[in-house]
């Protein structure tokens, strides 16, 4: 009997240590690759740019297929403006809302009266690119006051030829994204300087109406961010961009920040509510899985990356989170 005893501790000693092996075994390669395995479960709500669009629907299905397949990552594209309208709202607000421009005082008010936290998130750059028909074969190189005077009342410019005697006496059509969006506020507040677009301009609220309507119009030209062009290469040529120092063609290398299309570059921004990344952990889980690997995803969705000194002082402030 004592000797049954004794073989019975020692196999429970045994498989105590094998199960504290394994334990420490799976705690070390957790703790090696840098991955919380905490399942979660519950959902996250993006709305905003449809320049952005792009980039976080990319990286929402990549965390909810690699990361947490019980979390749901919604991503909507109202416009920058528009869903600012629906990010800043006292109650049933989205957790993100992306942004092809910074959000603006009057906003920033707004957040504050609600008594909100919000964190601005760089995520990426983007430029402005102008496109036109695949059978012009005319405007292939125009200068930046060449396009301000094509879209603004004061130009003076209807026909092709009014550009250039050379180029054809049609009349230009210009293509546009509508005032919800941020690419449209760029283009008219740091572009145009406010000036009066000319009055005939089509404005759109969907990227994929613009790219139609353009891919129809030979003497069409559009603007949108660069990521719409790149994924309608078939259908659109970009127009190269003069500067004063030659035709620049807008490329992930020119787009850059201190790249030769600066000039018509902008960084492209997520805004999270923070008091949403404190309440809901599988907001601030995202947001962080979101800028660990944004870089990774930028160029493949038509952006250029941003420095990772930027993303390490976003991510130190999204950790800390996990304290509070």
């Amino acid at each position: 009997m004592k000797f049954k005893s004794m073989t019975l501790v020692f196999i429970l000693t045994i498989l105590t240590i094998t199960l504290m092996a394994c334990g420490n075994s799976e705690d070390k390669e957790g703790a090696a690759s840098g991955k919380d395995n905490a399942e979660l479960e519950g959902n996250v709500v993006i709305d905003g740019s449809g320049t952005v669009y792009p980039l976080m629907s990319k990286l929402a299905e990549e965390y909810m297929l690699t990361e947490q397949e019980n979390v749901s990552v919604e991503v909507s594209r109202a416009g920058t403006s528009a869903g600012f309208e629906k990010f800043l709202v006292k109650e049933n607000g989205t957790d993100f809302n992306d942004a092809s421009r910074q959000i603006k005082d009057e906003e920033k008010k707004k957040a504050e009266k609600l008594g909100m936290d919000v964190k601005e998130l760089k995520v990426a750059l983007d430029g402005l690119t102008f496109v036109v028909h695949p059978d012009n074969d005319w405007a292939n190189e125009l200068t930046k006051e060449q396009i301000i005077d094509i879209f603004t009342a004061d130009g003076d410019v209807e026909k092709w030829s009014d550009i250039d005697p050379k180029f054809p006496d049609e009349k230009i059509q210009t293509y546009g994204p509508n005032e919800n969006h941020g690419t449209y506020e760029f283009f008219w507040e740091d572009i145009l300087e406010e000036q009066d677009l000319v009055s005939s301009v089509n404005l759109q609220q969907d990227y994929s109406t613009l790219v139609n309507l353009v891919s129809k119009d030979k003497n069409g030209i559009a603007f949108f961010g660069f990521g719409y062009y790149v994924n309608n290469k078939d259908k659109l040529q970009a127009v190269q961009v003069d500067f004063g120092e030659g035709a620049v063609e807008p490329t992930l290398d020119t787009i850059a920040e201190d790249g030769d299309y600066a000039p018509f570059t902008r960084p492209v921004f997520t805004y999270l509510n923070v008091d949403q990344a404190k309440a809901k952990p599988e907001v601030l889980d995202f947001s962080i899985f979101a800028l660990n690997n944004v870089n990774q995803f930028a160029g493949k969705t038509g952006f250029a990356p941003i420095p990772k000194k930027e993303i390490d002082e976003n991510l130190t402030f999204l950790e800390k989170l996990k304290e509070k």
